[in-house]
C-alpha cells in the first residue's frame, strides 16, 4: 500500500527539506542520496539516522525487509 498522497505532498527531507518521492519501499531525496524506508506498507521512517544511502536502496531493487 502506497504512502497516502495527502501525506507525500507535505512530506520533506528531514536533512535538506528539499523534495521528496515514493519508490517502491522507500521516500527517497535526490539531493541528499538518502532513502528512508516506509515501513508496514505505509509509514515512512522520516529518521536520519535510518536513512539508507540511495545506491543501497536502488541495489536491494528499492526493498527491504525491516519491521517495527
Amino acid at each position: 500500500m502506497p504512502v497516502d498522497k495527502k501525506l507525500m505532498e507535505i512530506l520533506a527531507c528531514p536533512k535538506c527539506k528539499g523534495d521528496v518521492k515514493e519508490e517502491k519501499m522507500f521516500i527517497t531525496c535526490a539531493k541528499c542520496k538518502l532513502a528512508y524506508p516506509i515501513l508496514d506498507e505505509d509509514i515512512p521512517d522520516m529518521l536520519i539516522e535510518d536513512a539508507w544511502p540511495v545506491e543501497k536502496a536502488k541495489k536491494s531493487k528499492y526493498k527491504h525487509d525491516i519491521k517495527i
